[in-house]
């Protein structure tokens, strides 16, 4: 791990997003909750803040953190759900990770609801969008 004992305690925020692409059929049937294995958002919108209070057990190096908040936004679209997490803390180190662990966990939750109507699913994207605190902010472009 890489030691941030001297680093200063700062407030920290990430935003992440992930994308998972499926029919409009398979969308419907999100949108309208009746997917085989029942409730895809609350489901999926649970498991991703699960993840990001565990993300230092799944990512190997990552330090443990006391995440002060953690969102995850799921909105289902024609073709596709997209997910938006963030995660904040106050801390020598940065939340990118669980926000993208929570992102990632999410995605794999919807695809893993769905998969008995379809299993084409695919999640396209994780990708950070924007951190802030610590020495650099950060936003992803447009």
């Amino acid at each position: 791990m890489v030691d941030v004992g001297d680093k200063q305690a700062t407030d920290r925020r990430a935003l992440a997003r992930a994308v998972v692409r499926m029919s409009a059929e398979t969308a419907a049937a999100v949108a309208r909750g009746d997917a085989p294995k029942g409730d895809v958002v609350s489901t999926a919108r649970v498991a991703g803040i699960q993840a990001a209070k565990r993300t230092a057990e799944l990512i190997p190096l990552c330090h443990p953190l006391a995440l002060s908040f953690v969102d995850v936004r799921i909105e289902v679209l024609d073709d596709r759900v997209e997910i938006e997490t963030e995660a904040r803390t106050t801390g020598p180190t940065g939340v990118e990770m669980e926000a993208l662990t929570a992102a990632s966990v999410a995605a794999l939750t919807v695809y893993d609801m769905v998969k008995g109507i379809e299993r084409g699913v695919e999640i396209a994207a994780v990708v950070l969008l924007d951190k802030s605190g610590g020495r650099h902010d950060w936003r992803r472009e447009q």
